[in-house]
């Protein structure tokens, strides 16, 4: 059973932990424009996944900033962050359908978050998990991020599967032999015949 007297420390302990850095806060990096490693441990478990290991795959992500239309073009590996200003974009994982598959796709499984105000509040701007989920190239609308100013979508996971390893390249200086030139031949050659008398002409008989 609850005593009335405990309900009256809930207030104040949730004041003691607002005064603290937030989960979303310990989340951002601090620096803006590079690819941080965070303490994110999904990708130590996905070490048995078919395919390339979860920590060595690269995603490909459209970021979008619809009050000045900019876009760019981000690369993270699962378990890394990086900032913009005041948004965050995390990578959890990523995946792409095997080759045999009927129905290929790519999706990586993304969190972003921003440094606003809350909706319909006038408090302190303060960093907030907006979207966390799978999203998918092939099927966008399975996922979509909602949010007034931000976008994000996947263009592409690089990973390989067995049997996909680059071929081994020819090398192409090695070419066919040329073949090699005729020795002169050691038999005698016969002189060139005296071109034939012109047609017309006829023989001169020989002067007494």
């Amino acid at each position: 059973m609850i005593r009335p007297h405990s309900l009256m420390l809930l207030p104040l302990l949730a004041t003691l932990a607002a005064c603290g850095p937030s989960d979303e806060e310990k989340l951002a990096p601090a620096k803006s424009g590079k690819a941080q490693a965070t303490e994110d441990r999904i990708v130590a478990t996905s070490d048995n996944s078919l395919g390339t290991p979860m920590a060595e795959r690269v995603a490909v992500l459209g970021l979008l900033n619809k009050r000045n239309g900019q876009t760019r073009d981000i690369e993270l590996k699962p378990g890394e962050a990086i900032r913009f200003g005041k948004v965050v974009v995390r990578l959890r994982a990523c995946e792409k359908t095997a080759p045999w598959e009927n129905y290929p796709d790519e999706g990586a499984f993304v969190q972003l978050l921003v440094n606003e105000r809350p909706p319909g509040t006038t408090d302190a701007e303060r960093w907030r998990s907006v979207f966390s989920g799978w999203l998918f190239k092939e099927n966008p609308a399975a996922n979509v991020v909602e949010h007034p100013v931000y976008d994000v979508w996947v263009k592409s996971c690089k990973m390989s599967f067995p049997g996909e390893e680059a071929p081994v390249e020819e090398k192409s200086s090695e070419e066919a032999p040329a073949p090699a030139a005729k020795a002169p031949s050691s038999a005698p050659q016969s002189a060139p015949a005296e071109p034939a008398a012109a047609a017309g002409e006829e023989a001169k008989p020989d002067e007494a």
